[in-house]
């Protein structure tokens, strides 16, 4: 099979790298334009372009593809049989999903229909998911609303995060990809229709996105913890200044005291602070502005937290 292969991020990477390995015909390969990073702000090449041209694929970078003249052209000289999309970070235009006759296959990072959009592994452990998975679909004009063709599942550990979750599931769309194309190109597969009824949305992770709520209960504001890393995290303030949360996990107090939501409660060396519903957090690991990461401990010998002093407003 000719395919076209739209990705940006590491996320991308495994698929590309088994559908060449698989034997798939892939003259092309489409990426976001290099973009500076890092500390020192160079501009460095997409992961996704670093592999194609370890591969020796050609690679297009357009800013933009709705009205591209000269892109739609390029790829209508390929005439691929079906263009695959992981983690491109464009929308696809109509003229682009009418182009090849199987469609452009989307992998994407949750079971469709929940957690539509940008941010689906983040969103699936921010809302306390145990399972997840991935699906390939086709690309139709809206968000994340193709039909579905191939469902893998995976379960969400109690120590995962974004980080650690994102590479399992990148892994299962590549195996999932490699099925699903040839599958779908000898009538294998039947599309499935998503159930509008059970669709939720993953929007982009903003900022105030990591800004603990303290009237959250305490598994609730793990769980966003976990799934927020690396960016926005989770944070707090303390003393009027930010407070990062590194690492937390629900617990209880020795004696089962009461904590109001925000106060601290520093008891045997562990500092432990009180959330929604009677429920207790202990914090692990922190961050105070300006400062290293530090565990429990440091911060209890550095800045000395009493019980009663509150953390947020």
């Amino acid at each position: 099979m000719k395919l076209v292969f739209c990705g940006t991020p590491q996320f991308a990477v495994p698929s590309l790298r088994a559908l060449l390995d698989a034997g798939f015909e892939i003259p092309l390969v489409v990426s976001q334009p290099d973009r500076p990073s890092g500390r020192g702000m160079q501009v460095a090449p997409t992961p996704v372009k670093q592999v194609a041209l370890e591969h020796g694929v050609e690679v297009v970078q357009p800013e933009k593809i709705k009205n591209n003249l000269e892109f739609r052209a390029q790829l209508e000289q390929i005439a691929p049989e079906a263009i695959v999309v992981v983690a491109y970070g464009r929308i696809i235009p109509q003229w682009m999903i009418d182009l090849p006759p199987l469609g452009n296959i989307n992998g994407h990072a949750s079971l469709l229909p929940k957690y539509r959009g940008a941010a689906p592994i983040q969103w699936a452990i921010a809302s306390g998911e145990t399972v997840t998975g991935v699906t390939t679909m086709r690309i139709d004009a809206g968000l994340d609303t193709g039909d579905m063709l191939f469902k893998r599942e995976t379960a969400i550990q109690p120590e995962d995060t974004a980080v650690t979750l994102a590479p399992r599931l990148a892994a299962l769309t590549a195996e999932s990809l490699v099925e699903t194309l040839p599958a779908l190109k000898e009538g294998r597969i039947q599309p499935q229709k998503q159930d509008e009824a059970h669709a939720s949305l993953a929007p982009i992770l903003r900022k105030e996105d990591g800004l603990i709520s303290w009237e959250r209960t305490a598994t609730e504001i793990w769980n966003r913890l976990r799934g927020f890393q690396p960016w926005p995290g989770a944070y707090t303030t303390f003393r009027k200044r930010n407070l990062t949360v590194v690492g937390a996990r629900p617990t209880a107090p020795l004696n089962q005291k009461k904590v109001e939501w925000g106060t601290i409660l520093v008891q045997d060396g562990r500092v432990m602070v009180g959330c929604g519903e009677d429920t207790v957090l202990e914090l692990l690991e922190v961050q105070p502005e300006g400062k290293k990461k530090m565990a429990v401990r440091d911060f209890l010998n550095g800045y000395r937290p009493q019980t009663g002093e509150r953390l947020g407003q």
